[in-house]
């Protein structure tokens, strides 16, 4: 095994190790199914449904059902758990709804893009790696268990709360950001699809007030699930806040902003045009 196998080996157990904590933390005060903790149930599963499917992944060396099954894992353990979980109220049938329709538009998008590019670059070394190409696989299983975190611990604690203003307050925050993001995907699909715009970069519609609108709608999407949630919040439980700040880490310090803007500025850096655009437009918050 070589010395990079073993550090992806070191990372996957240490990924699934973090799961583990975030389940036990997240299961306090929660429904249980068959004498199990429902929210622990639904971490367990959010790794499994990785694995089984990167077996295929590794058996045919492809990605092309990665993204896809990161919304299906979403989709799926939210519907058992509203299924499973006794005594749903209206606060737990309302988050459900959000994770399941933004996963579902999502995946729907992410799989299309896919499929009409071939595959997917990032992947083009890692999959020469077994251990390389499952640690991505189980990284996914956490970044599903973080994200949904606030909505399965809303749907499954044992403290039910009445339909109040943080209720609606998500509500509208969460129908704001998915309305940005899925506009902007879609300006953005369309500009790309004009053979007039090849080696072009787009600054109209909403990416003329920021440069990553898309990006901007999810965080935004994330804070109202969590704010929905919020209530039924107690003891560990708290752990599920690292919902929001999961997700505009990541889009903001990891993999989203500072990877498209580093690529953006290899292919454009220097022209007039792109660089005024840079100066002019925010990274992220749209400009009024």
């Amino acid at each position: 095994m070589s010395k990079q196998d073993r550090i992806s080996l070191a990372v996957t157990l240490v990924v699934v190790a973090i799961g583990a904590l975030v389940a036990i933390a997240g299961s306090q005060g929660g429904a249980t199914v068959g004498g199990l903790p429902a929210f622990a149930l639904a971490v367990a599963a959010a790794f499994v449904i990785q694995w089984l499917v990167y077996i295929h992944g590794w058996a045919r060396r492809t990605e092309k059902y990665f993204d896809l099954t990161g919304s299906l894992t979403y989709i799926t353990i939210t519907v058992l758990l509203v299924v499973l979980t006794p005594g749903v109220d209206a606060r737990g049938f309302l988050l459900a709804a959000l994770v399941v329709i933004w996963a579902a538009r999502l995946g729907t998008f992410l799989f299309r893009r896919i499929s009409r590019a071939g595959k997917d670059d990032r992947f083009d070394e890692l999959k020469k790696s077994f251990f390389r190409f499952l640690n991505v696989w189980t990284i996914q299983g956490l970044w599903v268990t973080f994200t949904a975190a606030a909505a399965w611990v809303g749907i499954t604690s044992s403290q039910r709360v009445a339909f109040d203003w943080l209720a609606v307050v998500g509500l509208v925050l969460w129908a704001v950001g998915f309305a940005f993001e899925v506009v902007a995907d879609l300006q953005k699909s369309r500009f790309k699809a004009d053979p007039a715009n090849e080696g072009r970069f787009i600054n109209t519609g909403l990416w003329s007030k920021s440069r990553h609108p898309n990006y901007f709608g999810e965080i935004v999407l994330w804070i109202g699930v969590a704010l929905i949630a919020l209530p039924t919040f107690q003891g560990w439980q708290w752990i599920a806040i690292i919902s929001p700040l999961f997700v505009t880490l990541l889009l903001t310090r990891v993999s989203g902003v500072p990877m498209l803007e580093k690529k953006a500025d290899g292919k454009w850096g220097g022209q007039a045009d792109y660089e005024e655009y840079k100066r002019t437009t925010p990274v992220l918050i749209p400009r009024p």
